[in-house]
């Protein structure tokens, strides 16, 4: 027998012989279907080469949206506020909220932000506060080493996490590819004559990124001379301020000529050492933003990352899929390159 050329729920659900709306709860994942139809179905569906139709699976998802009145169409963004951490500081970039609010509104979202530890708001308080306004997408800005966001309970959102910060519960993550950027930058370095080029950061830093600066690193070093390799210095203490002697130590070690390392302080602590940018050394921002236009920088294009963050809870709401992930989902943001004065031309 010849199967139907574009075949329908409907010939699916004759051949399994179970209703139309049987066939569609399987077919889009919803919940309170029995295991032994949604094999059936699945397979039937296999078997005639079903094609779902993209156009009408969008329509039909703003159809039931409108029935599911309890839900709230509102994303959650959950910040820490933990300032013994020493990362509340203007050292740290964060994704800002209006990003994430540009592209939820784009899709008919809107964005509230809320934040552990600040006005007595736990983890457990706030489940309640997320449940009770019908809350179900939220995106996670880690911020603290404590990481009061890892005891939510996730199981009843559609979640993504900025960074690799809170590896566990390990959530769907959007983060900037520093692996690329740390040598992006050092290409460019490399073309102006830098030869020792060092990176300065911290712990939480290169942690977030998933080793992407001390891996970013290491890949460069290796097609250069052993005498032309800086070791990377991670500081001692997330709060920079109290970097210094570790810093001048490795500078009056290892000399590097060329330094990818944060905007807040160590401008100053070069001044201090007698050092000028671009004159005696150049000068690259780890985390270059458009405020600091004095400065070449990697740029890390936040604005993307927010995008995709809130791309991927939508797509998790129109599947029906809540819950920590089996397999987490990685998008990651390639950086950019910024010129800047504090490197030679």
């Amino acid at each position: 027998m010849t199967e139907p050329a574009n075949a329908t729920i409907k010939d699916i659900a004759h051949a399994c012989g179970v209703s139309l709306m049987t066939v569609s709860r399987v077919l889009r994942g919803a919940p309170k279907v029995s295991e032994e139809k949604r094999e059936l179905v699945m397979r039937e569906a296999a078997r005639l080469n079903y094609q779902p139709d993209p156009h009408l699976a969008r329509m039909m998802q703003v159809v039931r949206g409108k029935k599911q009145q309890r839900v709230r169409a509102v994303i959650a963004v959950i910040r820490e506020d933990v300032p013994q951490d020493g990362l509340l500081s203007p050292t740290y970039q964060y994704v800002p909220v209006e990003y994430i609010r540009r592209r939820a509104q784009g899709h008919g979202y809107a964005v509230e932000e809320f934040f552990l530890g600040r006005d007595g708001l736990t983890p457990k308080r706030l489940q309640k506060i997320l449940h009770a306004r019908g809350i179900e997408g939220v995106i996670v800005s880690p911020q603290s080493l404590q990481l009061p966001c890892s005891k939510l309970d996730y199981s009843p959102f559609a979640a993504v996490t900025f960074g690799n910060a809170m590896s566990s519960p390990a959530l769907h993550m959007c983060a900037g590819n520093m692996t690329l950027g740390i040598h992006m930058a050092a290409e460019q370095l490399a073309a102006r004559g830098y030869k020792r080029i060092g990176v300065a950061v911290t712990r939480w830093i290169v942690n977030r990124s998933q080793f992407g600066y001390s891996g970013g690193l290491f890949h460069w070093q290796h097609g250069l001379a052993p005498e032309d390799r800086v070791p990377l210095l991670l500081f001692p203490s997330n709060d920079i301020s109290k970097g210094f002697e570790a810093f001048a130590k490795w500078m009056g070690e290892h000399q590097p000529d060329a330094l990818i390392t944060f905007d807040t302080h160590v401008p100053g602590w070069l001044r201090r050492l007698g050092l000028r940018f671009p004159e005696d050394v150049g000068f690259v921002v780890h985390d270059w933003t458009p405020k600091m236009k004095e400065f070449a920088g990697i740029y890390q294009r936040r604005e993307h990352l927010a995008a995709a963050a809130v791309d991927l809870i939508v797509t998790q709401l129109s599947q029906h899929e809540h819950g920590v992930p089996e397999v987490q989902r990685q998008i990651m943001i390639p950086p950019q390159w910024v010129d800047g004065g504090s490197v030679r031309g």
